[in-house]
């Protein structure tokens, strides 16, 4: 995405139903995020504040990855595709954060985008099959229990939100762009 791009504005509804605050409340936190690295070249989005590590290269790596194992390997049971498949996550546990550096800005935004697209999809398919109650066939908690497609919203809702405050930090470092929501 470059500044001439077209941001999206996302909002949850003021007074829908469940399922579209959820999703409005995701597509929010993927806006913001999606609006924070964009337009920045390599450099920007390796840069880092403080004595953090985290880049925005590596945040959209990150969350690419995040879509990917909650939509796809958690709630549909599904392998994980490229580039995960290939990863000897036990040597390097990190290796999404460490390995951006390694890409382009073209090609973290479409990882990331590709993600965002298949994590639509799949929540497409598990809300016809089941809606919000529907669990999950990929993953159990520590008694067995499958979390419900309701939970794994809540739980990329907060990972989006947690990681948009970091992106804030960094994007703020880099070029001084500030602002809570991107401009509508």
């Amino acid at each position: 995405m470059t500044d001439s791009d077209e941001q999206v504005w996302a909002e949850p509804p003021t007074a829908g139903d469940e399922t579209s605050t959820l999703l409005g409340s995701l597509e929010r936190q993927r806006a913001i995020v999606a609006w924070k690295c964009g337009g920045l070249d390599a450099a920007g989005l390796r840069a880092t504040a403080a004595a953090s590590s985290i880049t925005l290269g590596g945040l959209l790596k990150h969350l690419a990855l995040v879509e990917d194992d909650y939509f796809s390997r958690r709630l549909l049971g599904r392998e994980l595709g490229p580039p995960w498949d290939t990863v000897d996550w036990d040597a390097d546990p990190d290796w999404e954060w460490r390995s951006a550096a390694e890409d382009t800005p073209e090609q973290l935004q479409t990882l990331w985008q590709e993600a965002v697209a298949r994590s639509r999809s799949a929540v497409g398919e598990a809300l016809a099959d089941g809606g919000l109650d529907r669990l999950a066939t990929g993953v159990t908690d520590a008694q067995g229990r499958a979390p419900s497609l309701r939970r794994i919203l809540i739980d990329l809702i907060e990972e989006y939100a947690r990681h948009a405050g970091h992106a804030d930090l960094i994007r703020e470092s880099v070029d001084g762009l500030v602002g809570e929501d991107p401009p509508r």
